[in-house]
């Protein structure tokens, strides 16, 4: 179900663009308040505090920086304080595992019935979360040539956001 406001549609290069992250984490945040509340489900100080971090910046995080973070504010300093929380969040489609990277990211596209496909900058580990429904498409028709039936799937492209294009050691390396 798409929502009214969703800065990542009306602006899909918003991820590699030079912008307020606070405005992005606070429609986020309440976005998912909204999701979890029709689920009966709500956030935890824990998982809040986990998708807040994610959604500080438009890069994928590891658990355990995820931890660490949570541990110097209190939350604990055991591993499945980050992994339920981070399990929670994706779960419900609040965030996504990016596999290539072991590493999570805040969804884009909360609440949205969605391919997740992934652009990501190989040198600083910026992500944008790009629309993935022709790609999606020609998937789904492969496997169906085959006899298969697609439950899920996700894209991940690897490359450079236009920041890094045009940092002469970053495009190199």
């Amino acid at each position: 179900m798409p929502h009214d406001h969703c800065p990542s549609c009306a602006a899909p290069d918003l991820a590699f663009a030079t912008h307020d992250h606070a405005d992005c984490a606070s429609d986020g945040l309440a976005r998912a308040q909204e999701i979890l509340a029709t689920k009966g489900l709500r956030l935890t100080p824990v998982r809040r505090r986990t998708l807040e971090i994610l959604l500080e910046g438009h890069r994928a995080l590891g658990a355990y920086e995820v931890l660490s973070r949570l541990a110097a504010e209190g939350f604990g300093a055991q591993p499945p304080v980050a992994y339920r929380a981070l399990d929670f969040l994706e779960e419900h489609g609040l965030a996504h595992r990016i596999r290539r990277l072991n590493s999570f990211t805040a969804c884009m596209h909360m609440g949205e019935s969605h391919t997740a496909a992934f652009l990501i900058c190989r040198a600083c580990n910026a992500i944008s979360e790009a629309p993935a429904a022709p790609s999606r498409s020609a998937l789904d028709n492969a496997a169906s040539a085959q006899g298969f039936a697609i439950e899920s799937a996700t894209i991940e492209a690897l490359g450079l956001c236009p920041s890094c294009q045009t940092t002469p050691d970053k495009a190199a390396a």
